[in-house]
């Protein structure tokens, strides 16, 4: 009696682990998509930073920032987030008054940044007018129409 020598092949499938694959690279394609569908809906908040400026004898001085948001509907004065009519900013407004000459009297310490909306330049060319005709020092940063204002 002979033995038949039988050689035995052996075959692997990839099926199930190709499978897998797909699987994960389809859950990880969702999950950037979701993530990156959170980040581009959501409102962004903005914060100003002021900057350092340099003095007559070469040193740098910190000024201290006041904010004042430029809308279309009027501006917002920060901390106190206390709205001014478009239509007041001509007039004598109390609360704008108040702000400036606190500001006029400090004025080596402090100054204005303006953060300006897209539809709001002509409220922006007015206000600008007003500070700068009162002396004080002004800065602006421009803001996107969804982007919320931090002010620390």
């Amino acid at each position: 009696m002979s033995r038949q020598s039988r050689s035995k092949n052996i075959e692997m499938e990839l099926f199930p682990f190709l499978s897998i694959l797909a699987c994960t690279i389809g859950t990880l394609i969702l999950l950037i998509i979701v993530i990156t569908a959170q980040n581009l809906g959501g409102s962004q908040e903005v914060i100003i930073v002021a900057a350092e400026r340099e003095n007559e004898k070469g040193q740098n001085t910190k000024l201290t920032p006041r904010y004042i948001e430029s809308q279309q509907e009027g501006i917002i004065i920060y901390p106190q987030r206390e709205f001014i009519p478009q239509h007041q900013l001509d007039k004598t407004n109390p609360k704008l008054n108040q702000l400036l000459s606190e500001i006029k009297k400090n004025k080596d310490n402090e100054y204005l940044i303006v953060a300006v909306r897209p539809d709001s330049i002509q409220v922006f060319k007015k206000l600008r007018d007003l500070i700068e005709n009162e002396g004080i020092q002004i800065g602006y940063e421009p803001l996107e129409k969804g982007w919320e204002l931090k002010i620390e």
